[in-house]
């Protein structure tokens, strides 16, 4: 895989390029601001690109005004965005277009080695990924009033395990349900959200969003 990495942390900059370049991944370029992000994947053709939020020069949301653009210029390019803490506006915004190829995860899911690992090959893959931390936060922040509170408890397990990227296959292996009970429920989302009569992926990338948003 052919990555590239912006990281302000020097510390954790290098200590990515180690880990990536010792699992046999071909490190491109590794940067610490999100213009010389851009410039890296202009000039280079990069399988996916790591990228903290917050970077300089007002260490707000560069890096992630850098992944939107990078997803609008090159959606071929995988995008993982790392942040410090759950920031649920900034998840729903690399979600605005699609969810191929995009994950956010907490900076301490780094430290997971097998599981950062897994997310680069599930993104590279065309995947999505979200950090379960960062649903786990948006389901406490549901309110009563909210669209998510007519679902049962396995609808709005299953609809987690969506916002996480999960596929309908890794749902039922990870839920220990059928295939068909997956498909069902995601159906019942649907109907839930006002969602039934959008069609295919959209709608499951509309399902999200609203998760998201709500």
């Amino acid at each position: 895989m052919r990555v590239i990495l912006a990281e302000d942390s020097i510390l954790l900059r290098e200590g990515l390029v180690r880990l990536l370049t010792e699992e046999g991944h071909e490190v491109l370029g590794a940067v610490g601001d999100a213009e010389s992000l851009l410039s890296q994947v202009a000039a280079h053709a990069p399988d996916v690109v790591v990228t903290d939020i917050r970077m300089p020069p007002t260490h707000k949301d560069e890096g992630l005004r850098a992944a939107v653009e990078i997803r609008a210029r090159r959606p071929d390019v995988g995008v993982l965005v790392l942040s410090q803490y759950v920031e649920r506006n900034y998840a729903a915004r690399l979600l605005a277009e699609n969810a191929e190829r995009v994950g956010y995860l907490l900076k301490d899911r780094v430290a997971q080695v097998e599981e950062f690992l897994d997310s680069l090959e599930r993104i590279h893959a065309g995947g999505a990924v979200f950090d379960p931390e960062v649903v786990r936060q948006l389901v406490i922040r549901s309110t009563h009033g909210d669209p998510l509170s007519r679902l049962t408890p396995r609808e709005h397990t299953v609809l987690e395990a969506l916002a996480q990227g999960h596929t309908n296959a890794a749902i039922a292996r990870k839920l220990h349900i059928s295939l068909s009970a997956v498909e069902k429920n995601l159906n019942a989302v649907f109907d839930k959200l006002g969602l039934a009569h959008t069609t295919g992926y959209n709608r499951r990338v509309l399902a999200v969003l609203r998760y998201l948003e709500a």
